[in-house]
């Protein structure tokens, strides 16, 4: 017998290595575990699957329903500094000794079915949850949808929020490819919702198929605002003179509105007052989603690492008061279209410092630099005050660099992987104590 792990790093790194494929689609295995464990909920459990907008989209719902008195679990990947992220209990991280325990109980009944990283957290975090008396549970899917581990739960409300180019080596190199993959969560008979105000038909159609109880964004529910407030309408149910989501950006209302559906289609067994909407929306809080840290220069932390992503965090640039200059901090997975992500920003940044990540699967500074050159068409000379593209080993480099060049009425923003967002994090955290 190996050693057992006996600290959550222990486990975590053990957990790296344990199964051959860091990614291995299909549920078999972790329905067999699931099985031998015995998992179920006694209460609502809600799946968020989507391309971009899945974080926003939980912590609103998790805001809410913690405003309204219930007792919530909410799992989501990945973390940004901290695994105990992934998983919280009414609000709070689940502490160390609480995962060990959760771990120490599924290695011991999993036998020898192999798990993956993703596979064996995912299952573990059901077990935690169904272990505690909870009013509601959510899920948030990892990658896709239809064979993504969080799929072995039947979903009572499943919420697709949008559907664009991503993971294209699992999922498929098109909308409709990926559509499919995403509508893998809805169930028949179940609440099945998309946020995407143009859904793909293989979405659609997968849903009509089943017998899904399909709301369509615009069909079934929608919302309507001016600068001060806005307002949902669903099928039977309006929301009038709401405040505005606290997490900032152009797609926080789409994400608003599918929350807002979710808890309409639940409302029997789980009521939601207006002033808790109100509430649950002004406090939600979520490190990374277009996150302007206040003070000078401005900084702007958003995980965006594809194309549809990348387009939103230009129009909330767009949005913005100001800045004479734009410093970004970028380092992206080399599987990433970064071209895409490249075309919707270089118009609104001056200044890159790209960097390399500690992961092997990203790419280099140098291939984000040659990128960089063949979008602008020339690289600008060392004198030029206005362009500069540097490449740094570090997020910590890339972001110590920027600082020291930004006037403090310029921005800088940090894009790109989780792992550029989490290292520019840390860097700051240090500085402060």
């Amino acid at each position: 017998m190996e050693n057992h792990p006996t600290t959550l790093a222990d486990w975590l790194a053990r957990l790296e290595t344990m199964h051959p494929k860091a990614i291995d689609m299909g549920l078999d295995r972790v329905r067999q575990v699931k099985d031998a464990m015995a998992i179920q909920f006694a209460c609502p459990v809600i799946i968020v699957g989507g391309t971009n907008g899945k974080g926003s989209t939980c912590a609103m719902l998790e805001s809410i329903l913690l405003r309204a008195g219930y007792r919530v679990g909410l799992y989501t990947s990945p973390h940004l500094l901290h695994f105990n992220e992934r998983m919280r209990i009414n609000g709070q991280s689940v502490g160390d000794a609480e995962l060990i325990a959760a771990f120490d109980k599924l290695d011991a009944v999993r036998a020898d079915v192999s798990l993956s990283y993703f596979e064996f957290t995912t299952l573990a975090a059901m077990q935690l949850f169904a272990d505690t008396k909870l009013d509601a549970v959510i899920f948030e899917v990892g990658l896709g949808g239809r064979l993504d581990a969080v799929n072995v739960l039947d979903a009572d409300v499943s919420i697709v929020t949008s559907v664009d180019i991503d993971h294209t080596e699992y999922l498929g190199d098109t909308r409709e490819k990926i559509g499919f993959e995403k509508a893998g969560i809805f169930r028949p008979g179940k609440t099945a919702i998309c946020g995407d105000p143009v859904p793909p038909a293989s979405l659609v159609e997968h849903a009509e198929e089943i017998g899904a109880d399909l709301w369509l964004f615009n069909r079934d529910f929608n919302y309507s605002g001016d600068k001060q407030q806005w307002n949902f309408s669903g099928r039977g149910h309006r929301r009038n003179s709401l405040g505005y989501p606290s997490l900032r950006g152009a797609n926080q209302l789409l994400n608003a509105s599918s929350v807002l559906a979710a808890l309409e289609a639940l409302r029997l067994r789980l009521p939601v007052g207006a002033q808790e909407v109100r509430t649950g929306l002004a406090v939600v809080d979520l490190p990374g989603r277009f996150q302007v840290l206040p003070g000078r220069p401005v900084i702007i932390l958003d995980v965006a690492h594809n194309p549809h992503a990348a387009a939103t965090l230009a129009q909330n640039l767009d949005n913005m008061s100001f800045h004479p200059y734009t410093y970004a901090v970028f380092g992206a997975m080399q599987d990433k279209d970064i071209d895409g992500v490249i075309a919707h920003l270089k118009g609104r940044i001056d200044h890159w410092c790209v960097t390399d990540l500690p992961l092997p699967r990203a790419a280099t500074a140098a291939d984000i630099k040659e990128k960089l050159l063949h979008a602008y068409g020339e690289e600008p000379s060392a004198t030029d005050t206005e362009r500069s593209i540097q490449t740094f080993t570090s997020p910590a480099d890339a972001f110590a660099n920027a600082l020291s060049r930004a006037g403090e009425n310029d921005r800088i923003a940090v894009f790109g992987s989780f792992l550029t967002v989490a290292g520019v994090m840390e860097f700051r955290n240090s500085e402060h104590h």
